[in-house]
């Protein structure tokens, strides 16, 4: 497939105006396009394809977008051997300068108007990337996250497993394969219905213990996130929640990226997870033991207040959990604040707080970083519907006999 910036090249070409020895002079390409120029125009919706991607249609009338034709000429200029814009530093900018220059913050980075095809398995750990720029390669990416046809289905019950002849809303959903696909298969038929987003990504530390490639630099880690959630939030419903873990390495990275997709005002809460005491020997008392849980809304989210037997509102304090065989309460810190190791740093009973809080029955739950199934074993034992994903077939096969287990 032709890529649209040599097809745009050979375009252009045809208008003397704008080569000299044969090479394009970009600036005058740029000139004429900011002055809206007769004959450029005439030149750039000829060709179906350039019409397509710089022209919208407002009511009949084709409005020339100048200012996405400005940054796709550029681009080359600025960085000939790079399919990004963006300049190879990290930082925060406004307006594409950095914070220097402007009180106005967004988190920047090489890569970040660009597409990442991402690898998530111990076998791609060790390829080389690929990076499709969203101006300067469209075709690449609609290709790329097009919807794909989903195959292999297994439909299972109490009874047991059952040839798939239909699938509605109301069937839970295990997709093995690349997240990123997944999302964007779903989004036609889930726009809008998945009540609540728990996710556990990689947390880029270098270790990839579950079968992902968490060994992502910092640049590709937040374009890889960045991808995943800008098609995760269209499926959240207006009202609905998502909950993000991670740990000190990419959180805070992640929150100013949150606050770009979903908007700063729909932060809700830092929910600080403490999985551990520590090692009480250790000479440095201050040992990393708690992951960091973002929560944000799309929209006005209700929040639901969970009530005892009785009916009467369950203040958080009051609140104890079962852990194997342990209750810790908030007597869980008085007595011995060092005796409260959990077993597993993501248990059921965090992840159905998520569930409860956020969701009612019969609602949608999505985990796009499915592992171990936790979120989808919640899920069914609360009444709620439910959509997993992973690209690790052990992840895939745990999930299924833990959901198996589940009356």
């Amino acid at each position: 497939m032709q890529n649209l910036y040599n097809d745009l090249k050979d375009l252009l070409q045809q208008d003397e105006r704008l080569v000299v020895d044969g090479k394009l002079l970009k600036n005058k390409i740029i000139e004429l396009a900011l002055a809206m120029d007769g004959s450029l125009l005439k030149l750039l919706l000829s060709h179906a394809g350039i019409k397509k991607h710089f022209f919208s249609d407002v009511e009949g009338v084709l409005v020339f977008d100048k200012i996405k034709f400005q940054k796709f000429i550029s681009n080359k200029q600025f960085l000939p051997d790079s399919f990004t814009a963006f300049k190879n530093k990290i930082g925060l900018t406004a307006n594409d300068e950095f914070i220097t220059e402007s009180k106005e913050v967004v988190l920047a980075w090489p890569y970040k108007d660009c597409v990442l095809e991402g690898g998530q398995t111990k076998e791609d750990a060790k390829r080389s990337e690929v990076f499709w720029n969203e101006t300067l390669a469209p075709d690449e990416i609609d290709l790329l996250l097009s919807p794909k046809v989903l195959t292999n289905f297994k439909k299972y019950d109490k009874v047991g497993e059952h040839p798939v002849t239909e699938i509605t809303l109301n069937d839970n959903l295990i997709i093995k394969g690349n997240n990123l696909l997944a999302l964007h298969s779903l989004e036609k038929v889930y726009r809008g219905r998945v009540k609540l987003i728990y996710i556990d990504p990689p947390y880029n530390t270098g270790n990839d213990s579950f079968g992902y490639n968490d060994k992502f630099i910092h640049s590709t880690w937040l374009t890889f996130m960045r991808n995943r959630l800008s098609v995760a939030k269209e499926l959240l419903s207006n009202d609905g929640s998502i909950f993000i873990q991670l740990d000190w390495n990419e959180v805070h990275y992640c929150k100013l990226l949150m606050d770009e997709i979903f908007g700063r005002e729909f932060f809700r809460n830092e929910i600080i997870w403490c999985y551990g005491a520590g090692d009480v020997n250790a000479k440095n008392r201050f040992c990393r033991v708690s992951d960091h849980i973002l929560f944000y809304a799309k929209g006005e989210n209700k929040f639901n207040i969970q009530k005892d037997e009785k009916g009467a509102k369950v203040k958080d304090w009051q609140r104890s959990f079962s852990f194997g065989e342990k209750t810790f309460n908030k007597k869980w810190f008085a007595e011995n604040e060092d005796n409260y190791m959990y077993p597993t740093q993501k248990p059921k009973e965090l992840i159905s707080r998520f569930v409860l809080a956020s969701t009612n029955e019969g609602d949608t739950v999505a985990d796009y970083y499915l592992g171990s199934g936790t979120t989808a074993v919640v899920c069914k034992e609360l009444n709620r519907n439910f959509i997993g994903c992973d690209i690790n077939p052990k992840a895939i096969e745990i999930t299924n006999a833990r959901l198996d287990a589940v009356s």
